[in-house]
């Protein structure tokens, strides 16, 4: 235990004389040391090196250092003890005044966003007075709704080519930015489900009525402002949709600042629309109080811009008044106002897909909070507070996943300035083939397994319009269920690419694929709105020849937008088969799936209460109610609509483009096939009144099953397993699904594949007693037979600890989770478990679907039996006390 550090009483014999620099200790016998100053600096350069000695190293220090012989080791011992509880005080008091500085800061921000909602309210009810007189005097004869109150004019060419007139337009973009950002310019709304506060990552707003699609944000980041500036003028570096951003004229301001004239181009994020690109000015200056302003607006006319012929495949969009306003805070770090304001001219698309340029949101989620969520992830890199896994620099991590995402995103564009030109393709076809041939992945590359061929690189996509199906729990589910819609054999081929340079189709070496694929993560952003993980799909070869020979594939991937609670959110599943050990440069050839919500104004209701419908057993406690709101006013029930885009890349040999353009076009049609079946095994048109999906073929609904794992605990424990609070119905249900134990519910099914001889037969029903003991045996003796201990059902506490969805719970045994000291447990208690109904198991380390551990006290199994026959229906488990370790 470390000591208090006090004033001298007394100095010990063994301290030696001292002056007022001297470190001075209290002993156990209560006696006072005094340490010289040299002797105190070889101390700290042990401390330096190991804070912590042990009893050998203390007395090795002495034997080494004259000058500490004449201490003994417990007072050294002692020292190191102070010196380690001072270390611990100063980086405490050290954090604490960093989260007071944040508070503080985060403090202002809330101050001052409610002096301008204040305003707000302010100028509402003076234009409510206004008009309530105008109805009084004048009959209405206009629609007082209008799109906007304040509308921020068109803006003309004007003398842009001059540089008095770029100033001009510069001075003018600063006034009106300013006014959005802090003031009253645009009516401004909470962004559903943006909660402020300290622990919060910003304040979001988005545009309720003004014209074109607006979105602002308010932000603290631990970065100073020119860093902010710098990074977030490179738009390309984080807006995961820009293509390209070019700087074509730059000249110093007579104030100080910088106007710049830029062409930047956005990708499409569907092969239903065009792409957009944008002409505008941008002026970056320094305000009197010291903020950095970097404002941006769209310069209109005729000839602005790139020739007509760069822009070919490119609709031109306007950019009204936006931009970024960063001020120092006192202690470091900035806090930074950004606002993106956009006609992003939705005539250009078909109408279905018009919701998705006229939505607030969309702009919010893609540009606005990215951009401020990009600039907190560097901030926390640079403080070194990101840990990524296998060894990888955050960076270099961060590269992979806009690697990915930009070759996705080419993919599905498929610019002709980039080598992509359609395959024989009418208008007909739901699937377009694109072909690059001038593809030389090799070229952007110094690694030797890069792609190196004659051929190209062959782009099957399509598009689809889904119902009522929440994008992010379709690509969850795409994600943790890949055997439900992919060949491993085709993921085989584009890996192969990666391992040899032979392209031939079909014949590679024969390789049987268990469907089994591991997730092991890479990193996250801080938020966790987006993931980096290997996919390893385990496989062996049939041959005996190259049987030592490794057969798994292995893919990169992100997946991004899987928070349901999340509003106007793109959710996407995007990957690229790697090589077992990936170089920082390796080649990548993404695909992928993006699925978008399409919100309109007469779902924006709705879409709120479908954001927290989740595929698990809480759904069962609202689904009434929600599915009340999803009938209007007349009757008419409301459609929750979405587009869903795929795009799969292949290499190809030049001899073999038809053959791989056809595997490509079939296998993209089979993928919307088994999506179709999903999504439509997910929506809740396929619900049971009372449950969600079901979690297997056999489960009772919601408030059956909960009413029977409660009344066979008390029957078998003899006590309530949720007290007497909770006596039936909804009130059982909503306490099962929130009590603080993980509770899962497991059945066991013993498939026969093959027939047993005789003699095995006569040992199946003692070998049933220990089911992983059979798993084994059969699994070493061939016979045909799994035991498949089956998670059925997980409340709340149970999916967390597993790290998964009701919907992917069917897919996990029992034996998985445990490790082997769990698993004998498991076995040696299994037979008591089935003669008397229930047992205990003491505690132990599980893990979890993402590979975590968990430690937990205690496990309480108990047969779950159902009303009317007493059988028994399934296995529940009860892990008590369950945390990662």
């Amino acid at each position: 235990m470390a000591m208090a550090i006090v004033p001298n009483r007394e100095s010990s014999s063994s301290g030696g004389g001292g002056g007022g620099s001297l470190s001075q200790h209290m002993t156990d016998s209560g006696k006072y040391v005094r340490y010289t100053t040299e002797q105190v600096e070889a101390l700290e350069r042990v401390y330096a090196e190991c804070p912590k000695p042990s009893s050998l190293r203390r007395q090795q220090l002495i034997r080494e250092c004259p000058i500490l012989s004449n201490i003994e080791p417990k007072q050294i011992k002692v020292w190191f003890q102070n010196r380690r509880c001072r270390e611990k005080q100063r980086k405490e008091s050290s954090r604490l005044q960093t989260v007071n500085r944040k508070l503080t800061a985060m403090n202002k921000l809330l101050m001052e966003e409610n002096d301008r909602l204040q305003k707000q309210v302010s100028q509402l009810v003076c234009e409510n007075g206004f008009m309530r007189q105008q109805l009084q005097t004048t009959p209405a004869t206009t629609d007082a709704s209008g799109d906007s109150i304040v509308n921020t004019p068109q803006h003309s060419l004007r003398d842009a080519n001059s540089p008095a007139g770029l100033l001009s337009i510069a001075e003018e973009t600063l006034a009106e930015f300013i006014s959005k950002a802090t003031g009253t310019a645009v009516d401004w709304v909470q962004m559903p489900g943006m909660k402020p506060g300290p622990d919060s990552v910003g304040i979001f707003a988005i545009s309720q009525r003004c014209s074109g699609v607006a979105a602002r944000a308010c932000g603290l980041v631990s970065l100073e402002p020119s860093k902010i500036a710098e990074i977030l003028k490179d738009r390309p570096l984080w807006f995961r949709d820009c293509r390209n951003l070019e700087v074509f004229t730059v000249f110093p301001a007579s104030n100080g600042g910088t106007i710049e004239l830029i062409y930047m181009q956005v990708y499409a994020p569907t092969t239903l629309a065009p792409a957009r690109d944008f002409w505008t000015l941008r002026y970056t200056t320094t305000l009197e109080n010291g903020s950095l302003v970097v404002c941006e607006r769209s310069l209109s006319g005729s000839g602005a811009g790139p020739s007509a012929a760069a822009a070919s495949q490119f609709v031109r969009a306007e950019m009204l008044p936006s931009g970024y306003l960063i001020r120092s805070c006192e202690g470091g770090g900035s806090i930074i106002h950004i606002v993106d304001h956009f006609n992003l001219e939705a005539w250009s698309v078909p109408e279905v897909l018009r919701p998705l340029y006229e939505s607030s949101k969309v702009v919010a989620q893609r540009v606005t909070i990215a951009a401020l969520r990009f600039v907190r992830q560097i901030a926390q890199e640079t403080n070194g507070e990101v840990v990524y896994g296998l060894g990888r620099q955050p960076a270099v991590l961060r590269n992979f996943s806009q690697r990915l995402s930009r070759g996705f995103n080419d993919a599905i564009n498929g610019f002709n300035d980039n080598g992509w030109t359609q395959w024989n393709c009418d208008a007909g076809e739901d699937v377009i083939i694109s072909i690059n041939s001038s593809k030389n992945l090799s070229a952007t590359t110094a690694s030797p397994n890069a792609f190196a061929f004659a051929g190209g690189i062959l782009c099957a996509k399509a598009s689809m319009l889904l119902h009522n199906v929440p994008p992010a729990v379709l690509v969850r589910f795409l994600r943790e269920h890949r055997s439900e819609w992919a060949d491993f054999n085709v993921d085989a081929y584009s890996a192969s690419s990666l391992k040899a340079a032979s392209y031939a189709y079909p014949g590679m070496r024969p390789t049987k694929f268990t469907g089994r694929q591991v997730i092991m993560p890479l990193g996250h952003t801080i938020e966790h709105e987006e993931m980096l993980e290997v996919i390893r799909l385990e496989g062996h070869s049939l041959s005996e020849d190259d049987a030592f020979l490794s057969r798994d594939i292995h893919l990169l991937q992100i997946c991004s937008g899987i928070d349901e609670s999340a509003i106007g959110v793109c959710s996407e599943l995007v990957f690229a088969p790697i090589d077992e050990m990936f170089p920082d440069d390796a080649p990548l050839l993404p695909s992928g799936f993006r699925v978008i919500p399409l919100n309109s104004k007469s779902t924006d209701m709705l879409e709120s209460n479908m954001a927290s419908r989740t595929l698990d057993l809480a759904s069962s406690l609202e689904v009434r109610s929600r599915a009340a709101s999803c009938v209007g006013e007349e009757g008419k029930s409301c459609d929750v609509r979405s587009v869903l885009t795929i795009a799969l890349q292949f290499p190809f040999e030049s001899s073999l483009q038809d053959n791989v353009a056809s595997m490509a076009r079939q296998y993209v049609r089979s993928v919307i096939s088994s999506v179709q079946r999903v999504a439509m095994a997910i929506s809740p048109s396929g619900m049971l009144p009372s449950l969600g999906p079901k979690s297997s073929l056999g489960s009772p609904e919601a408030l059956t099953l909960a009413h029977w794992i409660c009344q066979s605990y008390n029957y078998h424990l003899g006590t309530e397993l949720l007290g007497s609070d909770s006596v039936g119905g909804d009130s059982l249900l909503k306490s099962l699904w929130h009590y603080q134990d993980a509770i899962l519910c497991c059945t066991l099914k013993v498939l026969q594949k093959l027939p047993f001889l005789a003699h095995l037969h006569r040992m199946k029903k003692k070998l049933l007693l220990y089911p992983f003991l059979l798993n084994e045996m059969g699994s070493i003796c061939g016979w045909g037979v799994q035991s498949l201990p089956l998670f059925i059902f997980a409340n709340q506490a149970g999916l967390d600890m597993l790290e998964t969805t009701l919907v992917a719970l069917q897919d996990i045994t029992l034996d998985k989770i445990f490790d082997e000291s769990g698993r004998k447990a498991l076995c040696d208690e299994f037979a008591q478990l089935m003669q008397q109904g229930f047992t205990c198991f003491p505690g132990g380390v599980c893990m979890s679907t993402m590979g975590r551990h968990i430690s937990y006290d205690q496990v309480v199994a108990w047969k779950v039996l159902s009303g009317d026959d007493n059988s028994v229906h399934c296995l529940a488990f009860s892990f008590v006390n369950w945390s990662f370790v």
